[in-house]
Parts: structure tokens; C-alpha cells; sequence
């Protein structure tokens, strides 16, 4: 009896280890903090607060920055380097320069050698938008995208802060450092608010939907915790795992007994 108590109490126990993870990762998904990535440039968030839509941040043609000079950079004092950035649109810089791949790109820095003959420069891939990853704040009310390129690590670093007040979108505040990666930049901007900006193509059917999905995602996975299928005479079939609710129903399972038993001894009585 105590073997078979013990055997079942293990049992229980890598049931529950096994499933714990399984529940901490739907919970992670289902978390109210944070946003999903619905493309390279919108965001909405998980408490259904609304969506973040990048694309209104920059000018008519999609710049927040464009050849920007900055400082930062190991160049001579002469030099003069150039920061461009667009949010939600790729651009490639056309200026005949001697090495450039800034081609279908987010962000880029250019460096012009000015010598006393002649005037060179190079183009710098700063991140692309495909693969981009965003990370919501809710205490600051920060958005932060991150922008890749070939590297695992990324080059760009944009910080968008919900600033209501502002009726303008502009860059607070921007770093590079003296090995280049990444390069920060701070942003104030009321279009990092939720659904406080255009929403473009994306409806409240849609948003409606892409919830919707998650939730039948998260029910799927917990689902498949919970059941197992097995084959019988009449095909397969799917039942409810024991092991999954013993913990839970074990109580439940040790008091009836004792209930009939005493209903058994009443109703022996003369």
C-alpha cells in the first residue's frame, strides 16, 4: 500500500515537472505586459490596450533621421559622419560612395573623408527591418526595437517613449559607441502610445482576430497537456490524463470511501 502510494506520489511528481514549464511558457505568451509584433512596424498590445504604429513617425518620406550629423565615431576631426534612420520603410543610400551595402535598410551611417583632394566616403549598414524585435515597458511606457543585420547582436537600438504631450515626433537623445554596436537612440513621440497614431491597414476586426488566435493557441497547448490519445476498437480516441488532476483530485478521490463506509455502517444498525 505504501508502494503504491509512493508510486503514485512520483508519478504525480513528473507530471507536474513536466507541465509546470509547459504552463509557465502559455503563461508567458499570455501575459498582459508587453506587445506582439504584428509586422516590422506595428505593434498591439497584450492587455488589448491598443496598437503602436511606427509607420507615423517619420516625415513623407519615412525618415526620423536623414543624414544627420552626429559625433561618437573614431574618425579624424575633419570627417564628417551622417546618421540616417527610418522607422518602417527601407531605403538605400544612392551616393557614390566607394564601399557601400546600404541596400534595403533601417538604419545607416555615413562617413565622408575629406582630404585635400578629394572627397570619399563609406556607407555603414546600421540594421535592416526584416527581424526586427520589439520589447513594451509598461512602467515607462517605452517601446524598444531592435534592428539587425547579419549579426546575432543588434545595431541599432531605438527607443520610442509615449510622450502625449508632444505633437511632434523627435530624437531626445542618441549614442554611439566607440566600437560602433549598438547605436541608441531615444525618441519622443506620441505615436508610441497605443492606438494613438493612425491605425492603417489594420482594423479592430483584425486586432479582434489575432487575439482570438492566441487564446485557441494557449487552449490547444494546455489542451494537449491535459489529454491523450489512444488507439481502440472503434478508432482513436482522446481521454482526459490521469496523472495531470491527480494532484488535484486526489483528496477528493481518498474521502469517498470513507463516506460509503459510513453509510454502509448505518444502514447496518437494527
Amino acid at each position: 500500500m505504501l508502494f503504491s502510494g509512493l508510486k503514485k506520489s512520483m508519478k504525480c511528481a513528473a507530471t507536474v515537472g513536466w507541465f509546470i514549464p509547459t504552463l509557465f511558457c502559455v503563461w508567458h505568451v499570455m501575459s498582459p505586459s508587453g506587445c506582439f509584433k504584428v509586422n516590422n512596424c506595428q505593434c498591439i498590445m497584450k492587455d488589448g490596450s491598443g496598437l503602436i504604429n511606427l509607420e507615423a513617425i517619420g516625415d513623407t518620406s519615412g525618415f526620423l533621421e536623414h543624414l544627420r550629423p552626429i559625433s561618437g565615431h573614431r574618425t579624424a576631426e575633419s570627417d564628417e559622419i551622417l546618421l540616417s534612420f527610418s522607422p518602417c520603410r527601407p531605403f538605400s543610400q544612392s551616393e557614390d560612395l566607394t564601399e557601400s551595402d546600404c541596400t534595403n535598410i533601417a538604419a545607416s551611417i555615413i562617413i565622408r573623408y575629406n582630404t585635400d583632394s578629394t572627397h570619399t566616403g563609406r556607407c555603414i549598414t546600421y540594421g535592416r527591418h526584416d527581424g526586427n524585435q520589439f520589447h513594451y515597458n509598461h512602467t515607462l511606457k517605452l517601446l524598444s526595437v531592435s534592428y539587425f543585420s547579419d549579426e546575432e547582436q543588434p545595431l541599432t537600438v531605438v527607443h520610442f517613449h509615449c510622450n502625449p504631450n508632444q505633437s511632434f515626433s523627435f530624437t531626445r537623445d542618441l549614442r554611439l559607441s566607440s566600437d560602433q554596436v549598438p547605436l541608441q537612440m531615444w525618441v519622443e513621440s506620441p505615436c508610441a502610445c497605443p492606438n494613438a497614431c493612425s491605425m492603417g491597414d489594420l482594423g479592430l476586426g483584425t486586432i479582434f482576430l489575432i487575439i482570438l488566435s492566441l487564446s485557441a493557441a494557449a487552449y490547444f497547448i494546455l489542451g494537449s497537456c491535459a489529454l491523450r490519445s489512444f488507439r481502440g476498437s472503434s478508432g482513436v480516441q482522446i481521454a482526459p490524463e490521469p496523472s495531470v488532476w491527480c494532484m488535484v483530485c486526489s483528496l477528493c478521490t481518498e474521502k469517498r470511501p470513507r463516506r460509503r463506509n459510513y453509510t454502509d455502517s448505518t444502514h447496518g444498525e437494527p
